[in-house]
């Protein structure tokens, strides 16, 4: 046998060199994080270039590129064009209910337009996301949850960098009654309702320094956009202030079995231009939405399998399967829509600005739009709730940055600020005796996406080496001045109900990150460029 072995070895080393070579390695490629611009938001601005260093440490080419908010949501968003992305989800009350931010990781949510841009997948976790929507035993259904952020957190697909608390301002001299909501701060669809003002001046003025990424309802994908329009478009159901689901363009809302929903209408509700609201502008919207390529809403509409006029005044929805939150949720999300003008409309995603409608049937009447500049609203009085309405108007005032906003807070151009305020300028609004400040925490969170379908980010070992390599701590003791926490899920810890805090955390560790690269089977060069 040994006469054989080196015979066969003999003959071998007639085709092969003695020693084989080592394959060559090949650089990491380079990456780039695309942020907001240091006037937009100098929290994310900084907090890119934290990451950059600590990037570069380990060994990675890394570009930050600061983008106009509106372009960035383009790339991140329409065009899925990136590989790491500093962006927010805001805490509106909506998402309270965890079916949301669950579904930013949902594979099906990853096409274009939709609310996983990151294109994460994995099948064990869109079934939880199924069977997590049909549970209504509330206590099954949160293990459920707490179960899906346990199974997604080791792949960070998404990291939570921070939840920032919401500390905003309003003028105490001009209105009163200004209640801040969970989530949203001042910036709600109810303190226009509810303010009452002090003098004679009865139009609200809010500042902010972005506008609306769209007032197309079938186009926009932020926060900005909505929470103009939720002001001048009705929905069957709104949350109120204290986050419970109230009937609203529905008179009533009644659950026949788990899979048929019958919703009957108020009478008498108007459309801005005169016509009256009938079913058939609820059958059509939810059609209209389902039959289009706009995603933002694919997460509450996935259950609906049809919906019926069944009179001048009802509606029934017939949906696919079970939906524990589609009552309250869903229905609280999509603004009903005139069938008379939209129905002519075959490409509502093409829209051009000045073509877009502006019709609805809401509280607030849309008046002018001077983009990057100025927004106004008028208040409906033909609305069934104008009764509870103090102002005779809305006005947004948009800024440069957020130094221009809290400069005119100061000096009384505006009653209200719409975005938080930073953190050096929180100490100067309390000691304004004209300022009322406010400060709730948020549910909503400022992240980091990796684009999934890009190396090094398709591979989980990559991730979780870069995210163990950021100092979340630095930007929330340093960037927020203490103001927020370091995030963990998708589902914040302020809401506890449904947050699982027992789940795989990273904090900063750049040995650990180190040691996931060198376990993966990466190492470094000799001009210390990560290498594979």
């Amino acid at each position: 046998m040994k006469t054989k072995a080196l015979r066969f070895g003999a003959a071998l080393a007639t085709v092969l060199p003695l020693s084989a070579p080592v394959l060559a390695q090949e650089r990491v490629p380079s990456v780039e994080i695309m942020t907001t611009t240091e006037a937009y938001d100098p929290i994310r601005y900084e907090g890119a270039f934290i990451v950059a260093e600590a990037w570069r440490e380990l060994g990675l080419d890394v570009t930050v590129s600061p983008l106009e908010f509106r372009t960035l949501l383009d790339r991140f968003y329409s065009e899925q064009d990136f590989d790491a992305v500093i962006l927010g989800w805001s805490g509106r009350v909506d998402r309270l209910d965890p079916q949301f931010f669950l579904g930013t990781l949902d594979g099906r949510q990853a096409g274009l337009g939709a609310n996983n841009p990151g294109g994460y997948q994995n099948p064990e976790y869109d079934e939880l996301y199924d069977a997590q929507s049909r549970e209504f035993d509330i206590e099954r259904r949160r293990d459920i949850v707490h179960e899906m952020q346990e199974l997604y957190m080791p792949d960070v697909p998404v990291v939570i960098l921070f939840h920032r608390d919401e500390v905003v301002a309003y003028n105490n001299t001009t209105f009163t009654n200004m209640n801040a909501m969970a989530g949203e701060g001042l910036y709600s669809e109810w303190v226009p309702m509810e303010a009452e003002p002090v003098g004679d001046r009865r139009t609200l003025r809010i500042g902010g320094p972005q506008e609306p990424d769209n007032v197309n309802p079938l186009a926009s994908t932020s926060v900005w956009g909505w929470k103009w329009m939720r002001l001048y478009y009705d929905r069957l159901v709104r949350l109120s202030p204290d986050v419970e689901p109230v009937p609203w363009a529905a008179e009533t809302v009644e659950a026949v079995d788990e899979v048929t929903i019958d919703v009957t209408l108020r009478e008498g509700m108007l459309w801005h231009d005169g016509e009256p609201m009938t079913a058939e502008d609820v059958a059509f919207t939810f059609d209209y939405y389902m039959a289009s390529e706009y995603s933002y809403f694919n997460s509450y509409l996935a259950p609906v399998a049809s919906v019926e006029a069944t009179g001048a005044l009802s509606v029934r929805f017939n949906l696919s399967e079970p939906s524990a939150p589609f009552a309250t949720i869903a229905l609280s999300q999509i603004p009903i829509l005139p069938k008379h003008i939209w129905e002519e409309i075959e490409n509502p995603g093409d829209l051009t600005p000045d073509q877009i409608p502006t019709v609805g049937s809401g509280p607030f009447v849309f008046d002018r739009y001077d983009r990057g500049e100025f927004m106004s609203l008028t208040t409906n009085r033909d609305h069934f709730h104008e009764g509870e309405i103090a102002v005779d108007g809305v006005e947004f005032v948009i800024y440069a940055d957020a130094e221009g906003v809290f400069t005119a807070l100061q000096t009384g151009q505006i009653d209200m600020t719409a975005w938080r305020m930073e953190p050096g300028q929180i100490p100067l609004a309390e000691g304004n005796d004209d300022l009322t400040v406010v400060s709730v925490p948020d549910f909503g969170y400022f992240h980091m996406t990796f684009n999934t379908r890009r190396a090094p980010f398709d591979d989980v070992a990559a991730r979780r080496a870069l995210t163990y390599a950021m100092d979340r701590g630095r930007m929330v003791n340093v960037l927020l001045d203490g103001r927020g926490e370091v995030g963990t899920t998708v589902i914040a810890p302020v809401n506890a109900f449904w947050h699982n805090p027992f789940v795989e955390r990273f904090d900063f560790d750049m040995d650990a990150a180190r040691q996931e690269l060198e376990n993966a089977g990466y190492s470094w060069d000799a001009e210390g460029r990560l290498v594979r």
